[in-house]
């Protein structure tokens, strides 16, 4: 048996991997441990709370001294590392908190792995999940590879940089077997609604404003969140040690046209006049250091690894839109603060 430990699973992506990896792995142990800040929501994993092979763990990663029991009592062999502030625009209020959170926190995991592995680092792993803004922004042409120079633009980016050249560090100095990804933007069921697709469809179905940054030109690449956990399942099962991975959809869209195929897609499964919602489109002021574009290169993941995404956005969006649309209750309990009376319900008996 594998003792796996997948950190901040409890959000979004975190939720859809440990989901995964509890159905198509029932020989291994998944320990999810999360703190629950407003982003991590134990009601993502219903489905799977009661499994044998599922166990959850309040804490921050930030406790050193709790990080290092976790490891002890569970016998862990590998990490999956995903918590992390993510926010963009949360981070240019309270840099502090992102640098805090991404990086002391992934110091903290570092430190706790190479303690309790000592040196004895045979089918052991320290997977770090990061993002592809990490690179910086691109022009209109081009593409982000591994081999693309770091340049990160908000303290997000900044901080998420700093925790992958941890990563790498304790890899070159204690010889900790790690492997990192940078992924695009993700989309899907799940998502905490600050976040543009979930905010999007939440303010198309009560007729509320659509803010958009500048004139919404900026660019993204997206990528269905069930594909980005196939992804990680790869790469932890067959990526070679040290190495990073680019994790991509091929799919990039101008935000303003994104937002239009979302309103005729929201619009048309409410029974409204496709389109009607345009007018909510409110433009704002653009984010400070907003970077024009990314894109993802993904070839060598493909390659190398046979992974490529399964869905494009016109498809995944029609999954998530309607997923949205019939979960009201769950969108209403994010919204309000509700779900954070899930943790006290159940597991504070």
């Amino acid at each position: 048996m594998r003792n796996i430990l997948i950190t901040g699973g409890a959000g979004f992506i975190g939720s859809h991997l440990v989901r995964l990896m509890v159905n198509k792995y029932p020989d291994y142990r998944i320990i999810n441990l999360d703190v629950l800040t407003y982003a991590g929501n134990l009601a993502n994993l219903k489905d799977i709370e009661k499994k044998a092979n599922y166990e959850f763990v309040k804490c921050d990663i930030c406790d050193f001294e709790k990080v290092q029991q976790v490891f002890l009592d569970y016998q862990i062999d590998s990490v999956i590392h995903l918590a992390a502030e993510s926010h963009v625009d949360r981070s240019i209020k309270d840099p502090f908190s992102f640098a805090q959170t991404n990086v002391m926190g992934t110091l903290a995991l570092l430190q706790a792995a190479k303690f309790a592995w000592n040196g004895k680092f045979e089918d052991k792993l320290f997977y770090h999940v990061s993002t592809d803004e990490v690179y910086g922004s691109l022009g209109e042409e081009g593409f982000f590879t591994e081999e693309t120079a770091y340049d990160p633009h908000s303290p997000y980016s900044a901080s998420k940089a700093s925790s992958d050249h941890f990563v790498r560090a304790f890899q070159d100095t204690f010889g900790l077997p790690t492997v990192i990804s940078n992924c695009s933007n993700n989309y899907g069921a799940y998502q905490f609604p600050e976040k543009l697709i979930p905010l999007f469809i939440n303010n198309i179905c009560q007729s509320k404003p659509l803010p958009v940054y500048g004139k919404g030109e900026n660019v993204r690449d997206w990528l269905f969140v069930e594909d980005h956990a196939r992804a990680i399942d790869v790469i932890f099962h067959e990526g070679k040690q040290g190495d990073t991975y680019n994790i991509g959809g091929f799919n990039e869209w101008k935000n303003i046209d994104l937002i239009k195929v979302m309103i005729k897609t929201v619009d048309r499964l409410l029974g409204r006049e496709e389109g009607s919602s345009e007018k909510l489109i409110t433009y704002v002021t653009d984010r400070a250091g907003h970077d024009l574009r990314y894109a993802i290169d993904s070839t060598k993941l493909k390659e190398e690894l046979g992974w490529e995404p399964s869905l494009q956005f016109e498809e995944g969006i029609e999954k998530t839109v309607k997923w949205y649309l019939e979960n009201t209750e769950w969108l209403e309990n994010v919204t309000s603060g509700e779900y954070q009376k899930y943790y006290e319900e159940m597991y504070s008996k």
